[in-house]
């Protein structure tokens, strides 16, 4: 089991009041500060190359997330997104972290890597940061693992409680990677229908405000870990949202702690049956601190078996 984080993703910060503050990703890391997780493998992510960015990203919106960080305080890019002048570096150290992390399970010691990072990633488009997101982490990840590896079945699973727009958009006409996708709606950014579907590759599953664990289960149990299991995914990667808990300011949704450790036990056992056991997370959501804490060591944990 390996954790990739960078000094960098705590130096971003879009600002007093924010959501999306630094204190998440300490909170993240104080509760892996434990001894229960010392045998981890604690590795510095590095930057993401811009080839690997292009992948998934117009050349002109790297160009432009690079060259406009503010020299203080922030700058706005839409109603929720800020910069400040360390999100540039932080932002290429989230994706690169994904990357190394796939390099990493792609080895001969394959296993499962996290990736404690922010921004987040998963609702970055090719061309706009949206959602508090620059670059799609898990996005950039898997077209990396399609052309260095050579990868023909990726499957992302994003149990984030806001939709996965970004990655959507990016993957919803290139049939190796497989979406599946469980949230909130009505909720932003207002996407994910059922009809959403992509090449075939993408799945939608919605859930409405005030649903919790019977019906997460439920939903993935009985529609969505089938799909992926159909699927044979030769590497499982996870947006890995902490958004639902029934604590969470932004949502409505009633998942537990334990609904966590339950789902990342289910991707870990699809990993082993068609992945060689490869897996890789990233951090998406998740804004109450404690709740947050105690999902993100529940799925790390899970991670660690």
């Amino acid at each position: 089991m390996r954790l990739y984080t960078h000094p960098s993703c705590l130096q971003h910060d879009p600002g007093p009041g924010h959501a999306e503050s630094p204190a998440r990703l300490r909170a993240v890391l104080q509760a892996l500060d434990h001894d229960r997780f010392a045998a981890i493998d604690r590795i510095e992510a590095p930057r993401a190359t811009r080839e690997q960015l292009l992948r998934v990203h117009d050349a002109d919106y790297v160009d432009r997330i690079l060259a406009t960080a503010p020299a203080s305080g922030t700058m706005r890019l839409d109603e929720d997104t800020l910069m400040s002048p360390a999100s540039a570096e932080a932002a290429l150290h989230a994706a690169g972290a994904a990357v190394a992390a796939v390099d990493a399970v792609m080895g001969d010691r394959g296993g499962h890597a996290f990736c404690a990072v922010r921004p987040p990633g998963h609702h970055a488009t090719p061309n706009r940061a949206m959602g508090f997101c620059l670059f799609n982490n898990i996005a950039v990840a898997a077209a990396h693992a399609l052309a260095a590896h050579g990868l023909k079945r990726v499957a992302i699973a994003d149990f984030d409680v806001h939709h996965g727009n970004g990655t959507q958009d990016i993957f919803e006409r290139e049939p190796r990677v497989l979406f599946i996708s469980s949230h909130q709606s009505p909720l932003y950014p207002e996407t994910g229908r059922e009809n959403e579907r992509g090449v075939g590759n993408v799945v939608n599953a919605p859930l409405s405000p005030g649903d919790g664990s019977y019906e997460f289960r439920e939903l993935w149990e009985g529609a969505l870990l089938p799909r992926l299991y159909a699927f044979k995914p030769q590497l499982v990667l996870v947006s890995a949202g902490f958004d639902a808990h029934r604590n969470d300011p932004l949502a409505d949704l009633r998942l537990s702690t334990e609904d966590y450790a339950w789902i990342t036990g289910r991707l870990v056992d699809l990993a082993r049956a068609h992945a060689d056991g490869r897996l890789v997370s990233s951090l998406e959501g998740g804004y109450d601190l404690n709740a947050l804490a105690a999902s993100a060591s529940a799925h790390v944990s899970e991670l660690m078996l």
